[in-house]
């Protein structure tokens, strides 16, 4: 289905990037961050006030929705609105629904066994809880599967006509209690961020090029890298408000998403204040801490340091420590780059800088209405 002409826009070069706002993969990509909270501070604030409002049966049912069936609950093409797709997944025969997720894993390979396929079977797999599992840890790292979350999946897995209903009365459910008036709110942030970059000209980047202008972040991973520029022919920047200062990617097929945080490009004059202030918001919830404001001070006086540096000045833990560096690395305060196997950090001053500015120009209508005003009172 061709998406609609409000929520797309295409670059002059279809293979550099193209901008949509895409209302199912939004949607579905929130309800993936309410599974990253503890991982991750930064996020949007309905990401966060909503995961405190879910009851601790919801936040587990949700977390096997949208991490034990990912390939199953994230959209891979446009539609025209979240309802439209978990209506798709309600008309779908539940056999194939289940055959489609095990397809999926099959062509998934990490290396372990050399090649994907690995030693255990598709038909294999659903003979067992035990080889379910096997059948995923060879495909994933170790830390990436969690045995009792893909045991408790296995058991729809098992029973495809549960495992369909499971998806799509939950998926109905978030959407009506939390997302569906949520959608409303951010719609016009989202919408003013694709107008933005309708200004923006990226004929002459390559697809690396354009995703670090649009996010902001390089592709320090050679495997993405490697596929971003050998296999994927067309690139769509997705804005989320809810996805914080990070960025989210997948691909399908040959189309890579990426959902970056909703904002304004640098050097486009558009008026869009809700967004503004959206964007504001994300780069001083990095800076709302004080732990990371120290991380900040000792990098600026001591210059690029290593993560187990950091940890060691500061005395933080290693999880506190790699947290605040994710967050200020992906906010743009800090940059990252590998170094003699570890991970190095240098003070942003363009990011700090930009930050400042962008304060300055929200602010200054009512900065010259509040001089307007003081200088009317001393005419009297």
């Amino acid at each position: 289905m061709p998406a609609p002409v409000q929520d797309v826009l295409t670059e002059t070069k279809k293979e550099i990037a193209s901008f949509s706002i895409e209302p199912a993969l939004n949607a579905a990509h929130s309800l993936f961050l309410l599974t990253m909270t503890e991982d991750r501070s930064g996020l949007g604030d309905w990401v966060v006030r909503t995961d405190e409002a879910m009851d601790a049966a919801l936040r587990q049912r949700n977390r096997l929705v949208m991490v034990g069936f990912y390939y199953l609950v994230n959209p891979r093409k446009h539609w025209s609105s979240f309802p439209a797709f978990v209506d798709d997944l309600a008309g779908q025969d539940p056999a194939s629904m289940r055959d489609d997720l095990m397809q999926n894993y099959a062509m998934l390979g990490n290396g372990k066994s050399g090649a994907a396929g690995g030693e255990v079977s598709v038909e294999q797999a659903l003979t067992s809880a035990d080889n379910y599992v096997a059948f995923l840890r060879e495909r994933f790292d170790d830390k990436a599967v969690d045995e009792e979350l893909e045991r408790e999946a296995y058991t729809y897995v098992a029973q495809p006509e549960a495992l369909q209903e499971l998806i799509v009365s939950h998926l109905l459910e978030m959407w009506t209690t939390y997302l569906e008036a949520e959608w409303e709110r951010v719609r016009p942030m989202l919408k003013d961020s694709v107008a933005a970059f309708r200004q923006v000209e990226l004929s002459g980047l390559s697809k690396l090029e354009a995703m670090e202008f649009v996010t902001g972040e390089g592709i320090e991973n050679d495997h993405w890298a490697k596929m971003i520029e050998n296999h994927i022919e067309q690139v769509v920047f997705v804005p989320s408000v809810h996805v914080g200062p990070y960025v989210g990617r997948f691909h399908s097929d040959k189309t890579l998403w990426v959902l970056f945080g909703a904002r304004l490009p640098d050097g486009v004059d558009v008026d869009a204040p809700d967004l503004s202030r959206a964007d504001i918001v994300v780069r001083l919830n990095a800076l709302a801490d004080d732990d990371r404001l120290r991380i900040l001070k000792l990098v600026a006086e001591r210059g690029e340091l290593r993560s187990a540096e950091v940890m060691e000045a500061l005395d933080f833990s290693q999880s506190a420590t790699s947290r605040h560096l994710k967050q200020l690395t992906a906010a743009g305060f800090l940059t990252e780059r590998r170094c003699a196997g570890a991970k190095c950090y240098q003070l942003n001053p363009v990011r700090i800088e930009r930050t400042m500015d962008a304060i300055a120009n929200f602010l200054a209508p009512v900065q010259t209405e509040a001089a307007s005003q003081a200088q009317e009172k001393g005419e009297r």
